[in-house]
């Protein structure tokens, strides 16, 4: 994504080998193409799909890898193969391309994509929260983010990100025409810990938040959702409207399998965690601890409540879209209903 809140690079020393999956064509009985697969196996064969995730394995991911371990994909008759590709950047234009069916993406992606032409919905939310957050230094006395007006703002090259902070500096009543921006790249957790800035955004409550105070350095963290950004869907699920006209009901299994993954993991956070760092990246290791936390944070922000597992909301949709497109985002309008389907 141009301006994703989660852009980071992951530089994986294997580059992602998604096969493009080749769908069977119309047959004399006028079904659409890939039907033909997905009737082989309701016969026993599985259906496969391939799922790139949005970063290296983290406590995210848990619920997957927990479907998996527990063979509730294998009980839906599907075969997930779950990837990570070498440039997260890559991920909704793979599925957009068809070389891989579903990809983890975020809410605000989704709708700046489909402004761009890119035929890609959401068909399920992850976090149902915002967990890229606005962190100060305690040290730096701000209270809340009409004081960041006189200090250093680190940000990770995003324009995104700028408007955000912007957007809940003015909803604290201060003048975000007076904010001072610096473009620290990626390098967050550096840019506070040595102090070269006073507040970053663009780091994430259950990672960088985490990882900056594990070096003693104390943090205010500000939600945007309470400062006058939409509580917008940090990670959802995409396809490809081809893709999901050709494997919707694969699709609609993979998320009941995946649903009960978080349940799994919701009722067994240890077992889950443990699953997860039996997939830990060699490239990325994990530390337990982080993980631990991490999770903790996440589940109450994946829980759905009285709605299933997914759920997703066109008015969270129009809200997203609506501030999205004030604060010029957006190529051309998007309609909710255009930008994700309720499976």
């Amino acid at each position: 994504m141009k301006i994703r809140l989660r852009q980071k690079k992951v530089w994986l020393s294997a580059v992602l080998a998604a096969a493009l999956v080749v769908l069977s064509g119309c047959g004399s009985g006028g079904k659409p193409a890939g039907s033909a697969s997905e009737t082989a196996a309701g016969a026993g064969e599985p259906t496969e799909l391939t799922v790139l995730l949005d970063w290296y394995p983290n406590a995210v991911h848990s619920f997957l890898f927990a479907a998996e371990e527990q063979g509730y994909f294998e009980e839906a008759g599907l075969k997930v193969n779950l990837q990570t590709p070498a440039d997260t950047n890559d991920a909704l234009k793979l599925v957009a391309a068809g070389k891989a069916d579903l990809a983890i993406s975020y809410q605000m992606q989704v709708a700046i994509s489909r402004s761009e032409d890119i035929p890609i919905v959401s068909v399920a939310s992850i976090v149902r929260h915002p967990l890229n957050r606005l962190f100060a230094l305690e040290a730096s006395g701000v209270q809340s983010p009409k004081d960041l007006v006189g200090k250093k703002i680190g940000y990770p090259s995003i324009p995104l990100d700028e408007s955000i902070v912007r957007t809940m500096v003015e909803s604290d009543g201060g003048d975000p025409s007076k904010l001072t921006f610096v473009d620290i790249g990626w390098d967050l957790i550096p840019a506070m810990t040595t102090g070269r800035v006073n507040a970053i955004i663009g780091g994430y409550v259950n990672h960088e938040k985490l990882l900056i105070e594990k070096e003693g350095v104390k943090l205010q963290s500000f939600d945007p959702a309470d400062y006058g950004v939409p509580d917008y869907y940090e990670l959802v699920l995409t396809a490809s409207e081809e893709g999901l006209a050709n494997k919707r009901e694969a699709i609609k299994k993979f998320l009941d399998a995946a649903a009960k993954g978080q349940q799994y993991t919701a009722s067994h956070p240890d077992e889950a965690l443990d699953l997860l760092l039996k997939k830990e990246s060699k490239d990325f290791p994990l530390d337990p601890d982080i993980e631990k936390q991490s999770l903790d944070i996440l589940l109450p922000l994946m829980d759905a409540g009285e709605e299933p597992f997914g759920a997703q909301s066109a008015d969270s949709w129009k809200a997203v879209i609506d501030w999205l497109k004030q604060h010029g985002q957006l190529k051309k309008d998007v309609k909710p209903e255009e930008a994700f389907v309720q499976l």
